[in-house]
Protein backbone atom coordinates (compact mmCIF):
# COMPACT_ATOMS: atom_id res chain seq x y z
CA UNK A 1 0.00 0.00 0.00
CA UNK A 2 1.31 3.40 -1.17
CA UNK A 3 0.70 6.80 0.20
CA UNK A 4 0.18 10.42 -1.19
CA UNK A 5 0.18 12.77 1.33
CA UNK A 6 -0.99 16.01 -0.66
CA UNK A 7 -0.12 19.17 0.85
CA UNK A 8 2.70 20.08 3.23
CA UNK A 9 1.76 22.00 5.82
CA UNK A 10 1.96 21.12 9.56
CA UNK A 11 -0.25 18.20 9.78
CA UNK A 12 0.51 17.00 6.02
CA UNK A 13 4.36 16.84 6.56
CA UNK A 14 3.76 15.55 10.44
CA UNK A 15 1.56 12.59 8.84
CA UNK A 16 3.87 11.87 6.07
CA UNK A 17 6.39 11.77 8.72
CA UNK A 18 4.53 9.28 10.53
CA UNK A 19 3.83 6.64 7.87
CA UNK A 20 7.31 6.85 6.60
CA UNK A 21 8.30 5.99 10.41
CA UNK A 22 5.96 3.05 10.12
CA UNK A 23 7.92 2.04 6.72
CA UNK A 24 4.85 2.69 4.41
CA UNK A 25 6.06 4.07 0.70
CA UNK A 26 4.71 7.68 1.04
CA UNK A 27 5.92 10.79 -1.18
CA UNK A 28 4.65 14.48 0.11
CA UNK A 29 3.60 16.62 -2.79
CA UNK A 30 3.69 20.41 -1.40
CA UNK A 31 2.11 22.70 -3.57
CA UNK A 32 5.27 24.66 -4.82
CA UNK A 33 8.38 23.21 -6.62
CA UNK A 34 10.45 25.87 -4.40
CA UNK A 35 9.02 24.39 -1.26
CA UNK A 36 9.56 20.71 -2.52
CA UNK A 37 13.52 21.69 -3.21
CA UNK A 38 13.79 23.09 0.26
CA UNK A 39 12.52 20.48 2.18
CA UNK A 40 14.36 17.95 -0.09
CA UNK A 41 17.57 19.72 0.89
CA UNK A 42 17.08 20.70 4.61
CA UNK A 43 15.13 17.98 5.37
CA UNK A 44 13.31 19.96 7.65
CA UNK A 45 9.80 22.12 7.29
CA UNK A 46 11.00 25.00 8.86
CA UNK A 47 8.03 27.23 7.79
CA UNK A 48 5.70 24.84 9.21
CA UNK A 49 7.14 22.02 11.47
CA UNK A 50 10.50 23.34 12.63
CA UNK A 51 12.56 20.75 14.29
CA UNK A 52 10.88 17.59 12.81
CA UNK A 53 13.44 15.88 10.72
CA UNK A 54 12.34 14.49 7.72
CA UNK A 55 13.20 10.41 7.13
CA UNK A 56 15.11 9.71 4.21
CA UNK A 57 12.50 7.43 3.47
CA UNK A 58 10.35 10.05 2.74
CA UNK A 59 10.24 10.75 -0.81
CA UNK A 60 9.28 14.51 -1.47
CA UNK A 61 8.22 16.00 -4.91
CA UNK A 62 5.92 18.62 -6.65
CA UNK A 63 5.33 16.30 -9.53
CA UNK A 64 1.45 15.73 -8.60
CA UNK A 65 1.26 13.24 -11.75
CA UNK A 66 4.47 11.25 -10.44
CA UNK A 67 3.47 11.14 -7.09
CA UNK A 68 0.13 9.86 -7.84
CA UNK A 69 1.02 7.37 -10.40
CA UNK A 70 1.46 3.94 -8.18
CA UNK A 71 -0.72 5.93 -5.05
CA UNK A 72 -2.94 3.82 -3.16
CA UNK A 73 -4.38 6.16 -0.98
CA UNK A 74 -4.36 9.80 -1.75
CA UNK A 75 -4.41 12.10 1.49
CA UNK A 76 -5.49 16.00 1.01
CA UNK A 77 -3.61 17.77 3.74
CA UNK A 78 -5.04 21.71 2.49
CA UNK A 79 -7.35 23.88 4.13
CA UNK A 80 -11.49 23.26 3.45
CA UNK A 81 -11.60 26.54 1.47
CA UNK A 82 -8.88 24.46 -0.37
CA UNK A 83 -10.02 21.49 -0.90
CA UNK A 84 -11.99 21.94 -4.08
CA UNK A 85 -9.38 23.11 -5.93
CA UNK A 86 -7.15 20.75 -4.36
CA UNK A 87 -9.60 17.70 -5.22
CA UNK A 88 -9.52 18.99 -8.99
CA UNK A 89 -5.91 19.03 -9.29
CA UNK A 90 -5.67 15.63 -8.45
CA UNK A 91 -8.54 14.50 -10.40
CA UNK A 92 -6.38 16.08 -13.74
CA UNK A 93 -3.14 14.64 -12.48
CA UNK A 94 -4.51 11.43 -12.01
CA UNK A 95 -4.16 10.22 -15.59
CA UNK A 96 -3.87 6.72 -16.02
CA UNK A 97 -3.36 5.56 -12.53
CA UNK A 98 -5.42 3.01 -12.08
CA UNK A 99 -4.49 1.43 -8.11
CA UNK A 100 -5.83 3.99 -6.42
CA UNK A 101 -8.08 2.73 -3.86
CA UNK A 102 -9.28 5.73 -1.88
CA UNK A 103 -8.82 8.93 -1.37
CA UNK A 104 -8.44 10.47 2.66
CA UNK A 105 -9.33 13.99 3.63
CA UNK A 106 -7.63 15.90 6.71
CA UNK A 107 -9.26 19.14 6.52
CA UNK A 108 -11.72 20.36 9.26
CA UNK A 109 -13.90 22.40 7.94
CA UNK A 110 -16.98 23.75 5.81
CA UNK A 111 -16.91 24.62 2.23
CA UNK A 112 -18.02 28.57 2.58
CA UNK A 113 -21.46 28.65 0.69
CA UNK A 114 -22.22 25.18 -0.16
CA UNK A 115 -21.53 24.43 3.52
CA UNK A 116 -20.69 20.79 2.01
CA UNK A 117 -18.53 18.60 4.24
CA UNK A 118 -14.75 18.01 3.27
CA UNK A 119 -15.80 14.44 1.78
CA UNK A 120 -18.78 15.78 -0.11
CA UNK A 121 -16.24 18.29 -1.73
CA UNK A 122 -14.19 15.26 -2.88
CA UNK A 123 -16.38 13.87 -4.08
CA UNK A 124 -18.23 16.14 -6.01
CA UNK A 125 -14.92 16.51 -8.28
CA UNK A 126 -13.82 12.94 -8.39
CA UNK A 127 -16.48 10.79 -7.97
CA UNK A 128 -15.57 7.20 -9.32
CA UNK A 129 -13.36 6.44 -5.81
CA UNK A 130 -14.61 6.12 -2.48
CA UNK A 131 -13.70 8.83 -0.03
CA UNK A 132 -12.63 9.17 3.97
CA UNK A 133 -11.76 11.10 6.80
CA UNK A 134 -9.34 11.00 8.81
CA UNK A 135 -9.32 13.16 11.87
CA UNK A 136 -9.42 13.31 16.21
CA UNK A 137 -7.07 15.08 18.70
CA UNK A 138 -3.77 15.49 16.78
CA UNK A 139 -1.33 18.34 17.72
CA UNK A 140 1.04 18.01 14.39
CA UNK A 141 4.29 18.32 15.94
CA UNK A 142 3.71 15.93 18.95
CA UNK A 143 2.49 13.06 16.24
CA UNK A 144 5.76 13.65 14.15
CA UNK A 145 7.98 13.62 17.48
CA UNK A 146 6.08 10.15 18.07
CA UNK A 147 4.13 10.84 20.68
CA UNK A 148 1.06 9.00 21.64
CA UNK A 149 -2.04 9.70 19.75
CA UNK A 150 -5.24 8.22 18.75
CA UNK A 151 -7.69 9.13 15.77
CA UNK A 152 -10.77 7.91 14.15
CA UNK A 153 -10.94 6.84 10.54
CA UNK A 154 -14.44 7.84 8.75
CA UNK A 155 -16.46 6.49 5.70
CA UNK A 156 -19.42 5.61 4.12
CA UNK A 157 -21.07 2.05 4.92
CA UNK A 158 -19.81 -0.59 2.81
CA UNK A 159 -16.22 0.12 2.57
CA UNK A 160 -15.73 -1.66 5.54
CA UNK A 161 -13.23 -4.49 4.19
CA UNK A 162 -11.38 -1.62 2.31
CA UNK A 163 -11.04 0.47 5.70
CA UNK A 164 -10.02 -2.57 8.04
CA UNK A 165 -6.70 -2.72 5.66
CA UNK A 166 -5.56 1.23 6.07
CA UNK A 167 -6.85 1.03 9.65
CA UNK A 168 -3.79 -1.31 9.99
CA UNK A 169 -1.56 0.00 7.56
CA UNK A 170 -1.59 3.79 9.48
CA UNK A 171 -1.96 2.47 12.85
CA UNK A 172 1.09 1.81 14.78
CA UNK A 173 2.91 1.60 18.46
CA UNK A 174 2.22 5.74 18.23
CA UNK A 175 -0.87 6.29 16.39
CA UNK A 176 -4.09 4.35 17.20
CA UNK A 177 -6.59 4.28 14.48
CA UNK A 178 -10.26 3.51 14.90
CA UNK A 179 -12.73 3.18 11.86
CA UNK A 180 -16.81 4.72 12.15
CA UNK A 181 -19.23 4.10 9.37
CA UNK A 182 -21.13 7.90 10.81
CA UNK A 183 -19.10 9.78 8.13
CA UNK A 184 -21.11 12.99 8.63
CA UNK A 185 -20.80 12.74 12.29
CA UNK A 186 -16.81 12.31 12.24
CA UNK A 187 -16.59 14.98 10.17
CA UNK A 188 -18.90 17.75 11.99
CA UNK A 189 -16.91 17.02 15.06
CA UNK A 190 -13.98 17.94 13.94
CA UNK A 191 -15.12 21.21 12.45
CA UNK A 192 -17.42 21.98 15.04
CA UNK A 193 -14.89 21.76 17.42
CA UNK A 194 -12.51 24.57 15.81
CA UNK A 195 -15.63 27.12 16.34
CA UNK A 196 -15.85 26.01 20.24
CA UNK A 197 -12.23 26.63 20.13
CA UNK A 198 -12.13 30.07 19.52
CA UNK A 199 -14.97 30.52 21.97
CA UNK A 200 -12.65 29.01 24.46
CA UNK A 201 -10.22 31.34 23.84
CA UNK A 202 -12.21 34.58 23.94
CA UNK A 203 -13.10 33.33 27.50
CA UNK A 204 -9.23 32.95 28.29
CA UNK A 205 -8.83 36.08 26.64
CA UNK A 206 -11.08 37.59 29.13
CA UNK A 207 -9.73 35.86 31.76
CA UNK A 208 -12.91 34.19 32.91
CA UNK A 209 -11.43 31.26 34.62
CA UNK A 210 -12.05 27.42 35.09
CA UNK A 211 -15.43 27.64 36.23
CA UNK A 212 -16.38 29.43 32.90
CA UNK A 213 -13.80 27.31 30.55
CA UNK A 214 -15.38 23.90 31.97
CA UNK A 215 -19.44 25.47 31.80
CA UNK A 216 -18.36 26.51 27.77
CA UNK A 217 -16.73 22.90 27.39
CA UNK A 218 -19.72 21.13 28.50
CA UNK A 219 -22.78 23.21 26.79
CA UNK A 220 -20.22 23.08 24.03
CA UNK A 221 -20.59 18.98 23.62
CA UNK A 222 -24.14 19.65 24.48
CA UNK A 223 -25.11 21.66 21.26
CA UNK A 224 -22.95 19.67 19.03
CA UNK A 225 -24.47 16.80 19.77
CA UNK A 226 -28.04 18.95 18.87
CA UNK A 227 -25.82 20.44 15.49
CA UNK A 228 -24.89 17.32 14.65
CA UNK A 229 -27.96 15.09 15.02
CA UNK A 230 -30.14 17.60 13.27
CA UNK A 231 -27.73 17.54 10.35
CA UNK A 232 -28.30 13.66 10.49
CA UNK A 233 -25.53 12.31 12.12
CA UNK A 234 -25.60 9.89 14.79
CA UNK A 235 -25.33 11.31 18.74
CA UNK A 236 -22.73 8.84 20.17
CA UNK A 237 -20.16 10.17 17.64
CA UNK A 238 -20.03 13.38 19.38
CA UNK A 239 -18.81 11.62 22.65
CA UNK A 240 -15.60 10.05 21.03
CA UNK A 241 -12.47 10.76 19.68
CA UNK A 242 -13.72 13.67 16.76
CA UNK A 243 -16.21 15.15 19.00
CA UNK A 244 -15.30 15.32 22.61
CA UNK A 245 -11.62 14.34 21.90
CA UNK A 246 -10.91 17.03 19.68
CA UNK A 247 -12.98 19.88 21.67
CA UNK A 248 -10.92 19.29 24.70
CA UNK A 249 -7.62 19.28 22.50
CA UNK A 250 -8.20 21.89 20.74
CA UNK A 251 -10.04 24.22 23.07
CA UNK A 252 -7.54 23.14 26.00
CA UNK A 253 -3.95 22.88 23.61
CA UNK A 254 -2.11 26.11 24.20
CA UNK A 255 -0.82 24.68 20.50
CA UNK A 256 -4.25 25.75 19.15
CA UNK A 257 -4.36 27.96 16.41
CA UNK A 258 -7.81 28.64 16.81
CA UNK A 259 -8.16 28.83 20.40
CA UNK A 260 -5.05 31.22 20.17
CA UNK A 261 -7.08 33.18 17.44
CA UNK A 262 -10.13 33.10 19.94
CA UNK A 263 -7.65 34.42 23.24
CA UNK A 264 -6.21 37.32 20.87
CA UNK A 265 -9.57 38.60 19.97
CA UNK A 266 -10.61 37.69 24.13
CA UNK A 267 -8.18 40.58 24.60
CA UNK A 268 -9.60 43.20 22.80
CA UNK A 269 -7.67 42.30 19.03
CA UNK A 270 -9.69 42.46 15.62
CA UNK A 271 -11.20 39.15 14.17
CA UNK A 272 -10.51 40.79 10.81
CA UNK A 273 -7.20 42.15 11.42
CA UNK A 274 -5.75 38.93 13.12
CA UNK A 275 -6.97 36.96 9.96
CA UNK A 276 -4.94 39.68 7.72
CA UNK A 277 -1.97 39.00 9.02
CA UNK A 278 -1.43 35.44 9.70
CA UNK A 279 0.78 33.24 7.13
CA UNK A 280 -1.66 29.71 9.01
CA UNK A 281 -4.80 29.10 8.73
CA UNK A 282 -7.62 29.15 11.35
CA UNK A 283 -9.98 26.99 10.05
CA UNK A 284 -12.69 27.77 13.04
CA UNK A 285 -13.07 31.33 11.15
CA UNK A 286 -14.43 30.85 8.23
CA UNK A 287 -16.01 27.07 9.47
CA UNK A 288 -18.48 29.69 11.92
CA UNK A 289 -19.08 31.37 8.85
CA UNK A 290 -20.93 28.17 7.14
CA UNK A 291 -22.40 26.51 10.00
CA UNK A 292 -23.88 29.76 11.05
CA UNK A 293 -25.52 29.84 7.70
CA UNK A 294 -26.48 26.21 7.83
CA UNK A 295 -28.34 26.40 10.98
CA UNK A 296 -29.93 29.52 10.14
CA UNK A 297 -31.07 27.89 6.73
CA UNK A 298 -32.60 24.46 9.11
CA UNK A 299 -33.22 26.47 11.97
CA UNK A 300 -31.17 24.82 14.48
CA UNK A 301 -30.35 26.71 17.95
CA UNK A 302 -26.88 27.02 18.70
CA UNK A 303 -26.21 30.12 20.99
CA UNK A 304 -23.02 29.67 21.66
CA UNK A 305 -22.07 29.09 18.05
CA UNK A 306 -24.04 31.88 16.89
CA UNK A 307 -22.38 34.37 19.47
CA UNK A 308 -19.25 33.45 18.08
CA UNK A 309 -20.59 34.08 14.66
CA UNK A 310 -21.69 37.71 16.56
CA UNK A 311 -18.11 38.11 17.77
CA UNK A 312 -16.36 37.39 14.63
CA UNK A 313 -18.52 38.85 11.49
CA UNK A 314 -20.65 41.39 13.44
CA UNK A 315 -18.15 43.31 15.75
CA UNK A 316 -19.85 42.11 18.96
CA UNK A 317 -17.64 42.16 22.08
CA UNK A 318 -17.00 38.92 23.76
CA UNK A 319 -17.82 40.60 26.61
CA UNK A 320 -21.25 41.45 25.65
CA UNK A 321 -22.03 37.88 24.01
CA UNK A 322 -20.85 36.51 27.56
CA UNK A 323 -23.63 38.64 28.84
CA UNK A 324 -25.64 37.46 25.95
CA UNK A 325 -25.10 33.61 26.57
CA UNK A 326 -25.70 33.78 30.77
CA UNK A 327 -29.01 35.95 30.36
CA UNK A 328 -31.03 33.79 28.33
CA UNK A 329 -34.04 31.80 29.59
CA UNK A 330 -33.22 29.37 32.21
CA UNK A 331 -33.99 25.64 31.47
CA UNK A 332 -33.73 22.04 32.36
CA UNK A 333 -29.92 20.53 31.64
Amino acid sequence: MKFCVVGAGAWGTAFAVHLARLGRPVVLVPRRPEQAAALHTTRENKDYLAGIALPAELGITADLAAALEHATVVLLACPSQALRETAARVQAARGAATGLKLVMSLAKGLEVGSHLRPTQVIAAVQSDVPVSALTGPTNAAEVARGLPAAMVLGAAPGTEALLAEIQTAISGPTLRVYTSDDLAGVEYGGCLKNIYAIAAGCAAGLGLGDNANAALLTRALAEMVRVGSALGARPETFYGLSGFGDLVATCHGEWSRNREFGQRIGEGQSAAALIAHRKTVVEGYRTTESFHGLCVERKIDAPILRETHAILFEGKAPALALNTLMTRGLKRE
